[in-house]
């Protein structure tokens, strides 16, 4: 097809998760024509095959170990998990892997689906072939903006290629509990998935490489973390290296090989070892940039270089997180559109234009028992950058709070302080019902609220947000 029988839009957006989905929101409601093309589904990783049904699957196995600590509850929530019912409540909140509602939603907007593979086709334009071999060319006014996301990575192991290994999609839309599950690794995705499966019936064993699990927080939050999910049954073993991956067969049972020679056995394997971006075949090599890399933005979100080119979400490397990657469509989106209206942008920091929370207030929650949240800069991460800082820790088992919620709780809270400005840099929960505490701590870190005021954001009794006044009271001494 020639360049001349182009489709012309204002933004085309390369990928429909949840970063390109907010790409339309933006540029619709700013009056731009907007085009989307998804090779997948619409509504991206996220929707099918992470944050959704991991959560769908996590939900019940949280609520069983919290009710189990409730005096008066506890012996009428012994028994095991209706695991097809899980199942089934997953299916429902997937859609059944079918995206005609996120297809209506994108409808409502005004903005044009075109299902198919999409390829940059030199400045300001995209290639897209249908599956059903139909091709066509859009051409970009302001702008073109690539959101692919990312991949599960699966190192090159021997036996791997044969062993059919699981990934994140494989290990959230599962149909059937495996008798033994092996996880490869200790992120988010390693630990929340142990947690699921082991509370609905498999035997589950944690291989992770580094010295515990969760490595981007702080050390006490993998730590509780895996002592919880040994009091459950799983197997939890750090400072681990696998060396090789042994499979017989189509159905039977498969084996890894730790450093050393050992040999594990389990029925399915999941290998939860990092992303990678999904740029291997979207022409970028077409604009001069490299295939199958991440991609570089500035602080708009636009690739140096290429004035009518952004990248959001995972594909762009900053932050993998969805929330985030939504975050930086909302700005980029307003960035498109200013630019299209000849109107300056505010790139300081904090400003309209500037996905500032990226570096500075970057929050995350981690579904296990207990969760784990946090936002901000970690005490080595504040250290490494040159503040000079304290940690205020304080065992949040002693909030009236968290005894009410839970016999037995067990958790622990921690504030990075910035001794300089008297700000907060960083706040970190683990405990029962920590991922509902994290918001606040955002607005804390966001908002660079001093310390003195913070004295008079009083936390109502009896919550477990009273751990806020517990830490205030610890770092006045």
């Amino acid at each position: 097809m020639s360049v001349s029988e182009a489709v012309e839009y204002d933004v085309v957006v390369l990928g429909g998760g949840p970063a390109g989905e907010n790409i339309v929101d933006r540029t619709r409601a700013a009056g731009l024509s907007t085009a989307l093309v998804e090779s997948e589904l619409v509504g991206g990783e996220c929707s099918y095959w992470a944050c959704v049904p991991s959560k769908a699957l996590l939900r019940p196995a949280l609520a069983r170990a919290d009710a189990r600590r409730v005096p008066g509850l506890a012996g009428a929530v012994q028994g095991p998990l209706d695991t097809a019912a899980v199942l089934a409540h997953r299916n429902y909140w997937t859609g059944d892997w079918k995206d005609q509602g996120q297809i209506d939603w994108i409808d409502s907007t005004g903005a044009h689906v075109y299902r198919g593979h999409g390829r940059l086709y030199g400045v300001r334009k995209v290639a897209v072939t249908s599956p059903e071999g139909e091709h066509h060319i859009l051409s970009a006014r302001h702008a073109v903006v690539v959101a692919t996301g990312t991949r599960a990575m699966i190192p090159d192991l021997p036996g791997i290629a044969g062993a059919r290994p699981w990934t994140s999609r494989e290990a959230t839309s599962a149909q059937a509990a495996p008798g033994r599950l092996l996880i490869v690794g200790g992120s988010v995705v390693a630990v929340e998935m142990a947690t699921a499966w082991q509370a609905l019936g498999s035997q589950v064993t944690v291989l992770a490489r580094g010295d515990g699990l969760l490595p981007r927080m702080e050390p006490f939050a993998g730590e509780l973390v895996a002592d919880a999910l040994r009091e459950a049954g799983a197997v939890v073993r750090t400072g681990v290296s696998v060396e090789a991956v042994v499979r017989d067969g189509s159905t039977g049972p498969v084996s890894v090989v730790l450093e050393g020679g050992e040999t594990l056995e389990g029925d399915e394997l999941l290998m939860a070892t990092g992303r990678a971006p999904r740029t291997e075949d979207i022409g970028l090599d077409t604009v001069g940039l490299p295939a199958g890399r991440w991609i570089d933005v500035d602080d708009t979100c636009r690739v140096p270089g290429h004035d009518w080119l952004y990248a959001v979400g995972d594909v762009n490397h900053r932050v993998l997180l969805t929330h985030q990657g939504k975050y930086q469509a909302r700005i980029t989106g307003a960035v498109i559109a200013a630019r299209a209206a000849g109107t300056p942008l505010d790139t300081a920091p904090w400003g309209a234009h500037t996905p500032t929370a990226d570096t500075r207030a970057l929050p995350q929650a981690v579904f296990t028992d207990p969760e784990a949240a946090a936002v901000g800069l970690t005490l080595a991460e504040a250290e490494r950058a040159g503040h000079r800082v304290r940690a205020v820790d304080y065992d949040m088992s002693k909030v009236s709070g968290a005894g009410l919620y839970a016999d037995g709780y067990k958790g622990r809270a921690r504030m990075i302080v910035d001794l300089d400005r008297e700000v907060l840099l960083g706040v970190t929960f683990v405990g029962p019902g920590a991922a509902e505490l994290i918001h606040a701590a955002t607005i804390a870190v966001a908002g660079e609220v001093p310390i003195q005021r913070l004295w008079h954001a009083v936390p109502s009794f009896p919550t477990i947000s009273e751990v806020w006044l517990r830490l205030l009271e610890t770092y006045r001494g």
